[in-house]
């Protein structure tokens, strides 16, 4: 079954030029090193809803927690937490068309 991995946050105040700087140079790179398919980001510019919206498809559940269980994601995802609050990440059963 092919699953998609949800992750959204919001960019905390006064971290934005140090996040966009580490999001293009280390974060996105680096997860599609670890074979993360990215497949959508959204960004929100109004509502209550998260700021920032990012969706990546693989290939089984056990890639999933295989690839979240490794060294490369969880020091990519500990840097990422230096810049972000109101993370949440979720893992679904991957549907045509924009999910959330």
């Amino acid at each position: 079954m092919t699953v998609k991995l949800i992750m959204s946050w919001d960019i905390s105040p006064n971290h934005e030029q140090e996040y966009f700087e580490f999001v293009v140079r280390e974060f996105m790179p680096g997860i599609q090193h670890l074979g993360l398919e990215l497949n959508d980001a959204w960004a929100t510019v109004y509502g209550a809803h998260p700021q920032i919206l990012i969706t990546a498809v693989l290939p089984s559940l056990t890639t999933a927690h295989s690839i979240l269980g490794s060294e490369g994601w969880l020091s990519l995802n500990n840097q990422l937490m230096d810049f972000i609050q109101n993370y949440s990440l979720k893992i679904v059963e991957a549907r045509g068309g924009f999910q959330f």
